[in-house]
């Protein structure tokens, strides 16, 4: 790497710290990274669904070793900062939490979050005391490390079937109290409730773009207070429809149209590496 892990990780909290909001994108490989990074994104970050995707996998299904060689992967196409989904750590405990942290800073990551959801459908969410336990354990281990490395701490909620903000907000104030630098709450229905939550908080809260519907513009979103606006899986979901035409156009056609809409060889390879 041309730049510095302890770089990157300084490069990334400025980008927190500095005035208005900015779009951390999400590749789900050394390709995507590069075309990313390439086209003048100043941060990246994994996509649990977009990575799961690249194994044929479901979302929630992959395994830590998995998730962080997929990470692994993206730093080192780049000298971006980059942070990952780390779901809920990879693990029900607060240690595993705080040891999927410390594997995280070890492959290059310079952020990295947990969530509060347990991946049990009986009960989707850890109780709010486990939720912050959890965070907590996963700041500890974030602070015992030889640079900043930002820990971003995710209420579900709105994605796990208890779409109730007010419970949200209490979660998200609990995970900043334990110490995270980032909070975020994917879901969100609408302007209104962003701003209400941006303003329940002292530090940054970063937005998901991805849902039909509730996917708002960066000056929108930036008017509420948010801070970090991240992709999800929406680029992935946007290559692989662009795959899915073009693948259904020859299987049910037999015609060849999308090669005339694709990029060419030599602009796509112009993002790559000798």
């Amino acid at each position: 790497m041309s730049v510095s892990q302890a770089d990157k990780a300084a490069k990334f909290r400025a980008l927190h710290e500095r005035h208005g909001a900015f779009v951390i994108a999400n590749p789900w490989d050394a390709g995507s990274a590069r075309l990313l990074a390439g086209l003048g994104f100043e941060a990246l970050a994994t996509s649990s669904g977009a990575k799961a995707g690249v194994l044929g996998k479901r979302d929630g299904k992959v395994t830590r070793e998995e998730s962080l060689a997929n990470a692994k992967m993206i730093v080192e196409a780049c000298d971006l900062p980059v942070a990952a989904d780390l779901e809920k750590g990879f693990g029900d405990a607060p240690d595993a939490a705080a040891e999927t942290i410390r594997q995280a800073a070890a492959v290059g990551l310079v952020g990295g979050s947990i969530e509060d959801a347990t991946g049990n459908k009986d009960k989707p969410l850890y109780d709010v005391e486990d939720a912050t336990k959890r965070v907590a354990a996963a700041v500890k281990a974030a602070r015992s490390l030889s640079f900043p490395f930002t820990l971003t701490a995710r209420a579900e909620g709105f994605l796990r079937g208890t779409p109730d903000l007010d419970d949200v907000i209490r979660r998200l104030q609990a995970f900043e109290a334990a110490g995270a630098d980032v909070l975020f709450a994917p879901g969100l229905p609408d302007l209104a409730a962003v701003k209400k939550v941006c303003a329940s908080l002292a530090k940054p809260f970063n937005f998901m773009v991805g849902i039909k519907g509730r996917s708002f513009s960066k000056a929108e979103l930036e008017a509420t207070g948010v801070k970090r606006i991240s992709l999800a899986t929406s680029l992935y979901k946007a290559a692989m429809t662009g795959l899915l035409d073009a693948a259904k156009e020859v299987k049910e056609k037999g015609t060849f149209t999308y090669v005339d809409r694709a990029i060419s060889t030599p602009d796509l390879n112009a993002f790559m590496k000798e």
